[in-house]
């Protein structure tokens, strides 16, 4: 109909696939992007082509949610789960929520796209304010690849590389057959590093720095001392405070380790790597293991064979309100990548299969996880059922503020918890409150959070506060 468009991705590779998809589509002149890689000069040119109505679409990363397109009539997120989507700088804006008020106040559609469904997400669809526009069963099961889930009492590959590259049996076969039909398979570890986490091999008490008690951890090969994570201090008299042991076992293995030892287990095949050091757009179509970290992923082209998810328990245990919904987001996106059953294309996954995010992943259906998610949330009343804040600082910061807070009376205080590393002691110098409110309140709590910060920066207290709503950490 003529009016404009903001299209928001997370990160400059889903940035440049897409500029390319709207140039090819509605012409060079009509298109620009706008992120951080672009120099302030042209960034400026570009943020005054769209002000002014000569681009009607801007595409773009996290900043773009407030470019000023002339008359807009739609709004896109694409992977509103990734955290990238949060700004970290103070008010700390999430591109889902700024789209959704510039939408409703612009009269424009609003499209929040991905693999995955977050419980932000859901909870727009069961209020009515929006409405689900999922693929029939019959197209998925033509897009999809065949999902085999791997519980811990798997059948460990003969072969005695496999083996030390922690594959199971059905794995193995799985790359086998990707490789001998001239496609690459992409390899997903949760971790990144060598050996990231170091325990005593006795009694598996996890081994820390002496100076510092940060974890320890192998940067490299065999004859290399582990070194802390923290400080950078090399252990090279390493004796366990628990049982006096000096011996030393990996916790978790990471994804140069396991590049390392895929190559062993398939001699001659290419081993790519794409991590926080180099992470690549695109691979070739031609047999290669493809080792990443979660969200690293390299588009391959013709699709990938086989995905192998190894190590879903590092992702599943974290101790975080959205590990689940954070792991079935990463599986879906590596899994997407992946040529369809139809043409042999297979996904194994390194869980258990009675798990709620690998059933989901199995049949392919982010929106009963979504269901599911909010429903437990609203029972424990989590966001986005309730609105949260957190204030963080030094306690007596914190203190100072929640005596002036007037807060309404439905608000629900939970805490202090201390936050950051402790010391020799156990004190940590910062602490950090959750207040908690229903969402009819939450603009009740907004209003009586800026007033107490006004009120200290008024006073020009030394030390600040971090004030945050609905923060993506909770715990």
């Amino acid at each position: 109909g003529g009016r404009g468009a903001v299209l928001v991705v997370p990160d400059q590779r889903d940035l440049a696939r897409l500029h390319a998809a709207c140039v090819r589509l509605a012409g060079e002149g009509a298109v620009v992007a706008l992120s951080a890689d672009v120099g302030p000069a042209e960034r400026y040119r570009r943020w005054l082509a769209a002000s002014r109505g000569l681009s009607r679409i801007v595409v773009g990363t996290r900043a773009a949610m407030f470019a000023p397109v002339a008359d807009p009539g739609l709004f896109v997120i694409w992977d509103d789960g990734d955290d990238l989507h949060v700004d970290p700088h103070m008010p700390y804006p999430q591109v889902r929520d700024v789209l959704t008020l510039r939408a409703h106040a612009e009269r424009a559609s609003l499209v929040v796209a991905g693999y995955a469904r977050t419980a932000e997400a859901q909870l727009l669809v069961e209020s009515g304010w929006a409405h689900a526009v999922i693929a029939s069963r019959d197209e998925l099961r033509r897009a999809a690849p065949r999902v085999t889930p791997v519980g811990e009492d798997f059948d460990v590959a003969r072969d005695e590389a496999a083996r030390a590259a922690r594959l199971p049996a059905v794995a193995f076969e799985a790359a086998r057959q990707a490789l001998s039909a001239g496609a690459p398979v992409l390899v997903q570890v949760p971790r990144r590093g060598y050996v990231p986490a170091l325990a005593c091999a006795r009694c598996r008490t996890p081994a820390h720095c002496r100076r510092c008690a940060g974890p320890l951890a192998l940067s490299g090969g065999a004859g290399r001392p582990p070194s802390c994570r923290w400080c950078g201090a090399p252990e090279g008299g390493f004796r366990c405070v628990a049982c006096g042991s000096t011996r030393l076992r990996a916790m978790v293995v990471g994804s140069q380790r396991t590049a390392e030892e895929l190559g062993r287990a398939f001699p001659g095949v290419p081993v790519r790597t794409s991590g926080a050091r180099e992470v690549l757009a695109t691979v070739p179509g031609k047999p290669a293991l493809v080792v990443c970290t979660p969200g690293a992923e390299p588009v391959a082209e013709g699709g990938y064979g086989a995905a192998l998810l190894l190590d879903g328990w590092a992702l599943l245990g974290r101790q975080d309100l959205r590990a689940a919904e954070e792991t079935l987001r990463r599986w879906l996106a590596a899994a997407a990548l992946v040529r369809p059953s139809a043409a042999g294309g297979r996904v194994v996954v390194g869980a258990e299969a009675g798990l709620t995010p690998v059933q989901a992943l199995v049949r392919w259906d982010p929106a009963w996880h979504a269901e599911r998610e909010l429903a437990e949330r609203t029972g424990l009343a989590f966001p986005p059922a309730v609105r949260m804040a957190s204030v963080e600082g030094t306690p007596e910061a914190v203190a100072a503020l929640l005596e002036e807070l007037v807060l309404p009376d439905s608000g629900e205080l939970l805490g202090p918890v201390p936050v950051g590393r402790a010391d020799e002691e156990g004190r940590t110098e910062r602490e950090r409150m959750l207040i908690r409110v229903p969402r009819s309140d939450g603009r009740a709590l907004a209003a009586a959070l800026a007033t107490a910060q006004a009120q200290r920066v008024a006073r020009k207290e030394a030390d600040p506060v971090r004030i945050q709503l609905d923060p993506l950490e909770i715990i």
